[in-house]
């Protein structure tokens, strides 16, 4: 085994030995194994830029502290490169390179390459014997296109394999299908073989999207039997051109000038990126799917997007001479032109593109959600975490609100948000001590300072995020109290309200400046459910010393009234006003003769 100075030098003599040519180069480690593939233009140039430290990541570190040899392919041209590497990549699945996420859960058309072919949706693609049409991410496109061949033409439904001997010797029967018009009997030859294969290539051309040239040929049939007065037959070819017709309303029709174009847009996260592929064949797009990489050397979109069109237009047999991208991309020019555009027709397909991945990433991250819940919560403070510029993730959050009527009964209220999940344990209730009169500036004061204060004091852990209901004045009042009389650095935010006491926006920063949130984002909800808790917690706890107030002011002042006793008349007078109205036996029968006349005289004082 070479030493680590020994494969330094073994590593750069074959770097500097390397051809200025298009090529691809594979990387091994100690055990023989390819852990990633390249393609480049100029193969010197490239894997150099490997072994430069000053332009290395944290990942591309690791992957070259694994690197122990290095192999490589001269090519010709830089699209042969970039179609090697495809090839390499799907070959040996190396662990530093993106992979493509397995498809097998979404279904494919499959055209057998039997006697009599037949026409299914399968979700094996591997097995021969077949031309396979997909995969369809949106199924319903699929079994559309599978109704519309069988309306048209009734390929034969059955799993029977058949031979060109037993159709000759006459070894099968017609079945159900048959009698119910499903299928034409080639099996017995009530259908020719010609016609049969016909109508197969037929189908084959609609699963393509090339419904326009089947309409031709079908325009074309109609003329010439009507030409020879053979009305019946071109009617009902003339129904099978109307059926074309509105399967085409229902698809996705941009132009009737677009022919022949594939379409890409990338929705990219930390760790995976989504890209939408759309073909477009004779206005109609008639292949549309959404796919995954995962991330593995923090590639970027645009190495990410080159990847996925040389492995979708592969897959697919694609041949278009042009695609539709959001950015150029690393591809050659005589493989396609490439369009980026700003208006019309191929601007609506690049916008359709995007709201296909778009919903893609949305769907997926529905599904993680609900298999694990904590991952939503997670995405949401990445969210805050991002939008704030918070130094950490925000997983303890504290929101203040104050209530009052005219500076009466005057109280505060802090509820804590663990995980963005409300930590009622940790809620807590202050009454205004030093504040009179209706000032929530003064109050907001107090009260942030007697929290923050204690918390210091007793060594508790203090929140990655404060929020404020209110707008600019309460987070400077915050600010002041937190950094300038305590010394912390705690991020300030303030939930700013409109006319309508409806939460309007987030603001953030001194002096405070607002982010920009849509209303209908999930992030936008939870802030104002957050804020809606604190207020909710405040006003509750302000209406209970109210209606304590008020039902102790005369109670309280009564000779032999305490706290049980209290509760027992208002449990059965209700009220303070229908405790004067009952009689002396009434409050005998229920406290006692004595305690009962005491009170009724209590009650009524005699008047001199």
């Amino acid at each position: 085994m070479r030493s680590n100075e020994e494969t330094a030098a073994y590593l750069k003599g074959i770097v500097n030995n390397l051809p200025e040519t298009p090529g691809c180069y594979q990387y091994l480690d100690e055990s023989g194994t390819i852990i990633y593939v390249g393609k480049a233009k100029n193969l010197k140039r490239r894997v150099s830029s490997y072994f430069n430290k000053e332009q290395q990541t944290r990942k591309t570190r690791l992957l070259v502290a694994r690197i122990r040899d290095i192999r490589y392919v001269v090519v010709k041209t830089e699209e042969d490169a970039l179609l090697l590497e495809n090839n390499l990549i799907k070959r040996y699945k190396p662990h530093y390179n993106v992979l493509l996420k397995d498809d097998k859960t979404y279904p494919s058309i499959a055209v057998t390459t039997e006697y009599l072919p037949r026409i299914f949706k399968t979700r094996q693609r591997g097995k021969r014997g077949a031309v396979y049409f997909g995969p369809y991410s949106h199924v319903p496109t699929m079994y559309a296109l599978l109704d519309l061949c069988r309306e048209l033409y009734q390929p034969r439904p059955c799993r029977t394999p058949m031979t060109r001997e037993g159709v000759e010797q006459g070894k099968y029967q017609v079945c159900l299908d048959y009698h119910i018009h499903r299928c034409k009997g080639p099996c017995v030859g009530r259908q020719s073989h010609a016609d049969y294969l016909q109508a197969i290539e037929a189908c084959k051309e609609i699963l393509k999207g090339n419904t326009g040239e089947v309409q031709r040929k079908m325009r074309d049939e109609m003329v010439a039997l009507a030409a020879e007065l053979r009305f019946e037959e071109a009617q009902a070819i003339k129904q099978r051109y109307e059926l074309i017709e509105r399967f085409k309303a229902k698809s996705e029709v941009v132009s009737a000038v677009l022919h022949n174009i594939d379409v890409f847009h990338i929705e990219s996260e930390e760790k995976v990126a989504y890209i939408n592929y759309l073909h477009v064949t004779n206005g109609c797009i008639n292949q549309a799917f959404t796919f995954e990489y995962k991330k593995k050397l923090e590639e970027t979109d645009r190495e990410l997007l080159t990847l996925g069109i040389i492995e979708m237009r592969e897959r697919y047999g694609s041949r278009s001479k042009e695609i539709v991208v959001p950015f150029e991309v690393d591809i050659p020019e005589e493989m396609a032109v490439q369009v980026i555009p700003q208006k019309g027709d191929k601007k609506k397909l690049l916008e359709l593109s995007r709201l296909n991945v778009k919903q893609y990433r949305f769907d997926r991250l529905k599904q993680a959600e609900k298999l694990n819940p904590e991952q939503k919560q997670t995405r949401l403070m990445k969210e805050i975490q991002q939008d704030l510029g918070l130094p950490r993730l925000p997983l303890r959050i504290e929101l203040f609100d104050n209530s009052n009527i005219s500076g009466t009964d005057a109280v505060a209220a802090c509820v804590v948000f663990e995980k963005l999940k409300p930590c009622k344990k940790d809620y807590r209730k202050y009454n205004i001590r030093t504040v009179v009169g209706p000032d929530d500036y003064a109050s907001m004061r107090e009260v942030v300072g007697r929290r923050y204060a204690r918390l210091q004091e007793e060594g508790q852990p203090l929140p990655d995020l404060i929020i404020a209901d209110g707008g600019r004045g309460q987070m400077e009042v915050i600010r002041a109290v937190v950094e300038d009389e305590l010394g912390l650095q705690i991020p300030i935010a303030g939930l700013a309200k409109d006319d309508r006491h409806r939460t309007r926006e987030l603001l953030f920063g001194f002096p405070p400046q607002s982010v920009g949130l849509a209303p209908d984002s999930q992030l936008f909800r939870t802030l104002t459910a957050m804020q809606d808790e604190v207020h909710r917690f405040a006003i509750q706890f302000h209406r209970d010393k109210r209606s304590k107030r008020q039902t102790a002011s005369e109670l309280d002042a009564l000779p032999g009234v305490g706290p049980a006793t209290k509760a027992l008349l208002l449990k059965e007078f209700k009220s303070v006003k229908r405790l004067k109205s009952a009689s002396q036996a009434e409050l005998q029968q229920l406290l006692g003769p004595a305690r009962g006349e005491k009170l009724f005289g209590a009650l009524h004082p005699a008047t001199e």
